[in-house]
């Protein structure tokens, strides 16, 4: 059966790869899946045929058949759990790979994408002079708290895993704000995340959709 993914007619990051296609693309690439992609534009999102696959109108889904998902992070649970090459064989690293899946996205990304938001729409307001350094304390905790746990090994729990994946994912967010700069073990092992040849594959997909969009003036 195809896959088909969606991802932004017009990504808003730029080509940066930052967009929540480029996990759901990484995994497919990891195990070697073929799919396809079907564009959606910011209005297309908010319609009913989407919201159909999506109740909240955010991109990706992910179909196969009978089965529509939506999610990043669930698809990625998808994808590792019916295809080798994403999560341990052994029960117990295959259950603290899922744990890294949920660190990254529930305890890692909050404060991350709250800096985000506030660089984007908070700015120009007057309490942002004192949100953003409240905001990056939070981040420095959860990165000192990983850089700790990693310390001198590869990746999070013995061999690339999901957990790594979505990790990786979250962290290039903050590329931009060079903080991860003040972590060298976290930067180097975003570095080795991004050599992978399935990221470096999932990464030219998605840029070559912001180059071939027509962009404004």
């Amino acid at each position: 059966m195809t896959i088909t993914i969606t991802a932004f007619e017009r990504s808003p990051d730029r080509g940066q790869g930052l967009a929540r296609d480029m996990p759901v693309r990484w995994a497919l690439e990891e195990v070697g899946l073929a799919y396809e992609v079907r564009l959606v534009s910011f209005e297309a999102m908010k319609e009913p045929p989407h919201r159909a696959a999506n109740p909240f109108g955010q991109i990706p889904t992910y179909e196969e058949g009978e089965l529509t998902l939506f999610e990043s992070g669930a698809i990625v649970f998808h994808i590792a759990q019916r295809r080798s090459g994403l999560l341990p064989d052994d029960a117990d690293a295959r259950d603290r790979a899922v744990t890294w899946m949920f660190a990254a996205l529930s305890t890692v990304e909050p404060p991350i994408v709250e800096r985000s938001m506030a660089v984007i729409f908070e700015s120009d307001k007057p309490w942002a002079a004192e949100r953003l350094p409240a905001i990056d304390a939070r981040i420095r905790t959860r990165l000192h708290e990983l850089a700790d746990r990693l310390g001198d090994a590869e990746w999070l729990d013995g061999a690339f895993s999901a957990g790594d994946l979505l990790m990786v994912a979250v962290l290039r967010r903050l590329h931009r704000s060079g903080m991860l700069d003040e972590y060298p073990g976290l930067h180097a092992y975003v570095a080795r995340g991004e050599a992978r040849p399935a990221f470096q594959r999932a990464f030219a997909d998605q840029l070559a959709v912001f180059n071939a969009a027509p962009q404004p003036d």
